[in-house]
């Protein structure tokens, strides 16, 4: 079996000129990362978990250090993990002054019976589990504290763009093994309630992974991706016969006509087919299999190298 990871760094209206090739460094940085892991010999669930850490040490991104701000100026952030062999998973929402949110959704999975945690337990559980805490100025980014004003300035002015509020990051892999698995984190979107929580953190809505169908993770306007079930929805359409292209296609295509809802899915399945699809503006992407590796940011403008 060979391996494929396939990583997103969040749907978006607009990438400015200047951020496009540190996204474009950032996207590829985490999918050399987690098909490393693999020709390692790790499991899909290492990879995933492997290339989302990449995104979450990464400014240019939503998630971990770079995460938007809420309406507070905090970070708040969520994550979720899953392994195709077993259906385990593990998620966390609203946990701040923690670096990588997605090891912490991992360590719920393989050290808890439970599959989901939040704030203030999810926080307890990550001191008794060794997870350092971190100053929570050191997740803030001067970026997002000007993005908080100008959203607060906008929202007096008239009603908000779903458009802007995107930004998610995620993997999908397939390991040598013949096993599946997804991860999703996100800080969520800028200027939103305290206590808000997005798709990300939800099986079925940020993603799921089982090996007899695929995984996915998806980005987007949550509140819509959470109504449509996305993840679980476009697996759906794969277990009926679609090919992964036609069952994004269709899914995304649903949430837009339904909801006006905007975003991207990336999938592969356990032939290591892959697929990535947006229905945004701009969504980073990249893929690493066989030695060479497929990114891109804009629609139709794709690059092939070969892997270092």
């Amino acid at each position: 079996m060979n391996p494929v990871v396939v990583v997103h760094g969040g749907g978006a209206s607009h990438i400015s000129k200047d951020r496009k090739e540190l996204v474009r460094q950032g996207i590829i940085r985490a999918a050399t990362a987690g098909y490393n892991i693999l020709k390692e010999g790790g499991s899909a669930v290492d990879a995933v978990e492997g290339a989302v850490t990449v995104l979450e040490d990464d400014p240019e991104f939503n998630a971990g250090c770079g995460s938007v701000l809420n309406v507070n100026g905090e970070v708040e952030m969520d994550a979720s993990i899953m392994d195709g062999k077993d259906l385990s998973s593990g998620a966390v929402s609203a946990v701040r002054c923690i670096a990588n949110p997605i090891k912490l959704a991992r360590l719920v999975m393989e050290k808890t019976p439970h599959c989901f945690l939040t704030d203030r337990g999810a926080a307890e559980f990550a001191a008794a589990m060794g997870v350092p805490a971190v100053p929570r100025e050191q997740l803030i980014t001067d970026r997002n504290r000007k993005r908080l004003e100008k959203e607060k300035c906008e929202k007096h002015a008239h009603k908000p763009d779903q458009q802007k509020n995107l930004g998610t990051v995620g993997a999908v892999a397939l390991d040598s093994k013949g096993n599946v698995a997804y991860a999703t984190s996100t800080g969520g979107i800028v200027n939103k309630m305290v206590g808000r929580v997005g798709d990300t953190p939800c099986i079925g809505a940020g993603g799921y992974a089982d090996n007899d169908i695929g995984a996915v993770s998806t980005t987007g306007h949550g509140e819509s991706i959470l109504k449509v079930n996305l993840a679980r929805l476009t697996l759906f359409h794969v277990e009926q016969g679609k090919t992964l292209e036609e069952a994004a296609d269709v899914s995304l295509g649903y949430m837009k006509s339904k909801l006006k809802g905007l975003g991207g899915v990336i999938l592969v399945n356990k032939a290591g087919d892959w697929a990535v699809k947006w229905t945004s503006e701009s969504m980073p992407w990249a893929v690493a299999k066989d030695g060479r590796l497929h990114s891109g940011i804009d629609l139709n403008k794709t690059s092939v190298t070969d892997l270092p």
